[in-house]
């Protein structure tokens, strides 16, 4: 399989290129293109080279999670055929069917929504040396792992590419995005997470923690208005949703506290980084060329983003 790292559309003007996402505008000044390509980053750091298929598995898996979840609240996207997109996009069928999406255009919010249902990961390094997450006082005696008693959402700044996203208790984000915002955003993660690791735990997956991104966009129903600057917005669900790339999936069988569970996401990858010598300081690479992905470790990844995609979907059929 063919591994697309970067696209080039003729015809269509590149809006931005981000670790994984190429986003063009569209002869609808309110409808972009989102074309999921095969880079894979870890540690804030874009990988040399990426995984074949991997952008149509984060597509189908979002559009999975898309339909599932749009009870929950309004999300960006229109349509995956690349046959009912603007005629400028068809001629690109061939190379962007499967990995892309036509979707709203919304303003982002500048806070990364993590949700998490279990302390690991950064929460776990910070409640080891302070007994917090995301300065949150937790309690005492919690292991590696463990089950938080509810889902908490404990957002992050979303940086500029290159740089780190930096965990920040609540009330920072809530003083960074106003408290009308924040409360739509932190209440609709929660729900999200909740509904959706209760899916995945029947299909044999833990969802351990998961982050999501919020838009917004204007409001046509009132009663889910909030004003920003005189002008009634309504916050939708954008970019991609539970996918490998954004969550920690763990197989329910191996699950035990006091230890990282084996997973279905880029865990994998960040250990293989650590154990090659990644630090902070490191982003381009010992020898300054970057870093590239051996074949095991490359097959590795695959083959677990190809798990998560089997373990939570199945048979489902995606195609709209």
């Amino acid at each position: 399989m063919e591994t697309l790292t970067n696209t080039t559309l003729n015809g269509l003007k590149l809006l931005s290129r981000g670790k994984v996402r190429d986003v063009y505008e569209t002869s609808d000044p309110d409808q972009l293109l989102f074309v999921a390509s095969d880079r894979i980053s870890a540690y804030d750091v874009i990988l040399n080279n990426g995984i074949p298929g991997k952008g149509a598995i984060l597509t189908q898996m979002s559009l999975f999670w898309f339909e599932k979840l749009k009870d929950v609240i309004p999300n960006h996207f229109i349509t995956a055929n690349v046959e009912d997109m603007p005629a400028e996009i068809q001629l690109h069928a061939e190379k962007i069917k499967g990995r892309s999406m036509l979707v709203r255009r919304a303003k982002v919010i500048p806070i990364e929504a993590i949700t998490r249902g279990y302390i690991t990961g950064s929460a776990w390094a910070e409640y080891k040396t302070k007994g917090t997450m995301h300065n949150i006082q937790l309690p005492e005696g919690l292991k590696e792992s463990e089950k938080l008693p509810q889902p908490v959402f404990t957002p992050s700044t979303k940086a500029e590419a290159g740089q780190h996203d930096e965990n920040i208790h609540p009330d920072t984000a809530r003083n960074l995005v106003g408290v009308a915002v924040y409360d739509r955003v932190s209440s609709a993660a929660v729900e999200l997470y909740a509904r959706a690791a209760e899916y995945a735990l029947a299909q044999g997956v833990i969802i351990a923690d998961t982050k999501f991104e919020f838009g917004l966009v204007p409001c046509q129903q009132h009663d889910y208005a909030i004003m920003i600057d005189g002008h009634p917005m309504e916050v939708i669900l954008v970019d991609e949703v539970l996918t490998p790339d954004s969550s920690r999936f763990w197989p329910a069988s191996d699950y035990k506290e006091g230890i990282t569970p084996p997973s279905y996401d880029k865990q994998y990858l960040r250990d293989w980084m650590r154990s090659a010598g990644f630090v902070k300081g490191l982003e381009k690479g010992p020898d300054g060329q970057g870093w590239t992905i051996p074949p095991d470790v490359l097959e590795g990844t695959k083959v677990r983003y190809e798990e998560a995609l089997q373990r939570l979907l199945g048979n489902v059929n995606t195609s709209v």
